[in-house]
């Protein structure tokens, strides 16, 4: 388990004593790759304060009670965020080149120029194999899923947006409101598509998840149906989950995928 300290008054320390290496640092140089928008009106990121290889320090968030406003500024930092790009689908945060994770789980950051293939072969795939190899996925769930990559590896879903900055893991509980708006902590950050990071909000929940949405749409300039393609980009959070916690998310899971099977 991460465990979490609390002897500094203005810092928050996660620490693992058996972290794999390079957790702590993949941590934080996706965080600095992210705040290096927020001079340009990009969302707020949580500031690293220290990192090790068995920890990481991070500027202490008192959440309150989150505001339409912040909901709505959520929604246009983000679209800024993502707006200052990355080299291509898959690119690591600068200067990393070591291995990625969302949450404990390992995963790759693999430059390629299509959105669809890296989506495919280095975010759904491997988590299909690996609920099936726990028993977690049945054999004609996984080849339910396994049409859509082929779909998407083959360029089907691909759009004209380039790579875009996004946070990779942006459930409800890695946004932290406190009383002067949103901040975002506990990123998998990697050059992707910004609707990835909108699906993770709905997959989970966000407080004024609409506004949010509202607010990113505007500012973004999205192509009308973009709401139609939302459980697409969940098909890598609910793949993360199926190999994690069980048959639940599985089902939800193939369930998602017909839709573009």
């Amino acid at each position: 388990m991460v465990a979490v300290s609390s002897a500094h008054p203005t810092h928050h320390r996660k620490s693992w004593s058996d972290a794999p290496s390079g957790f702590f640092e993949a941590e934080a140089a996706g965080l600095r790759w992210l705040a290096q928008a927020q001079p340009h009106g990009g969302a707020r990121v949580v500031e690293v304060c220290h990192v090790g290889t068995d920890h990481i320090e991070l500027t202490r968030l008192r959440p309150a009670r989150p505001t339409a406003e912040a909901a709505e500024a959520l929604g246009r930092g983000l679209a800024v965020t993502h707006g200052a790009g990355a080299p291509a689908f898959g690119s690591p945060p600068p200067h990393w080149t070591g291995d990625a994770w969302i949450g404990r789980q390992p995963q790759t950051n693999d430059p390629i120029p299509s959105w669809g293939l890296f989506y495919a072969e280095q975010r759904v795939r491997p988590f299909v194999r690996r609920a099936l190899d726990r028993g977690h996925l049945d054999d004609a769930g996984a080849r339910t899923v396994d049409r859509v990559c082929d779909r998407l590896a083959a360029g089907a879903f691909d759009d004209d947006r380039p790579p875009a900055r996004i946070h990779g893991d942006l459930w409800s509980g890695n946004v932290v409101f406190p009383p002067d708006g949103a901040v975002l902590i506990d990123p998998a950050a990697h050059g992707g598509h910004g609707l990835t990071d909108l699906a993770m909000l709905a997959l989970f929940g966000c407080p004024g998840l609409d506004r949010v949405a509202a607010a990113y749409e505007e500012a973004a300039g999205l192509a009308s149906g973009w709401r139609d393609l939302i459980g697409l980009h969940q098909l890598h959070p609910l793949a993360v989950h199926a190999s994690s916690h069980g048959p639940a998310y599985a089902v939800r899971l193939v369930e998602t995928a017909r839709a573009f099977a």
